[in-house]
């Protein structure tokens, strides 16, 4: 099997408990290059929480995640050293967050949160860094007069895509998405989409992306898992799920968003 082939991304067994409270319980997945996965569910069914198992962010109670790495390499991700955590979040990794105030720096210029990214890589030609800047911020359709402005002056809208571009900056092979349409009007949400749906084609990304809009789950995965109670209830090809749900509960949250 070649490198193209193999996943990307490997969970077996993914589970977080809290005492007697499950967080998320035996979810297993392969991810691939170029691959969208959604995961979907109500609010406390787990889907936050498996994003923060899969970025690290929480150490499973039980069950592993392996990362192919640049170099074919597999690795288990919670045998890795900090200092190789934190080279991946710098180079392989982005995390788009719902509110683009945490993954911004607010106080520093629109090209200042783009460049401090290639710096961490070991950028250090000046012109070279704003120039890269200034082609991100026109990829993600922000007028590069404004890349000396603050994102304080930016509209919502505005703020996700710059935090898109500050992630996608050093070429991430794995990019996780949190409610990243969250709070914006459905016109600035369909823009985001665009540009998310072209960058994953362009870059071959790999994303996963956690939303309770099933619409924003159709437009940009390719596969679906629907949580419940921590648990995957159903997971298959988006439109199979969502045209054709097989599980009660999935029926329940596609009725329901029909009639929203």
């Amino acid at each position: 099997m070649s490198a193209a082939e193999e996943a990307l991304l490997t969970a077996a067994g993914l589970t977080k408990l809290y005492g007697a409270r499950i967080g998320c319980m035996d979810v297993s997945l392969d991810l691939y290059a170029g691959e969208v996965l959604a995961v979907v569910g109500e609010s406390g069914s787990g889907k936050s929480t498996l994003l923060s198992l899969l970025a690290t962010q929480l150490r499973p109670t039980h069950g592993h995640i392996r990362y192919r790495m640049r170099d074919g390499v597999v690795r288990d991700l919670f045998t890795l050293g900090e200092a190789e955590r934190r080279f991946l979040w710098r180079t392989d990794w982005g995390f788009v967050h719902q509110d683009p105030r945490l993954g911004l720096r607010m106080g520093v210029s629109a090209g200042g949160n783009v460049g401090e990214r290639l710096m961490a890589v070991g950028w250090r030609n000046y012109g070279r860094i704003r120039g890269e800047a200034l082609a991100w911020l026109a990829r993600v359709e922000i007028d590069t007069e404004r890349i000396d402005d603050l994102p304080t002056t930016f509209s919502g809208g505005m703020r996700q895509r710059l935090q898109i571009a500050k992630h996608m900056v050093t070429a991430p092979r794995l990019v996780f998405m949190d409610e990243p349409t969250g709070g914006l009007d459905v016109s600035v949400q369909a823009r985001l989409l665009d540009l998310m749906r072209g960058l994953v084609a362009d870059h071959g990304l790999a994303v996963v992306i956690v939303t309770h809009d099933l619409a924003v789950a159709r437009l940009l995965s390719h596969r679906l898992l629907v949580m419940r109670h921590g648990r995957v209830i159903e997971t298959g090809l988006t439109d199979q799920v969502l045209d054709d749900p097989r599980e009660p509960y999935t029926q329940l949250l596609v009725s329901a968003d029909l009639r929203g």
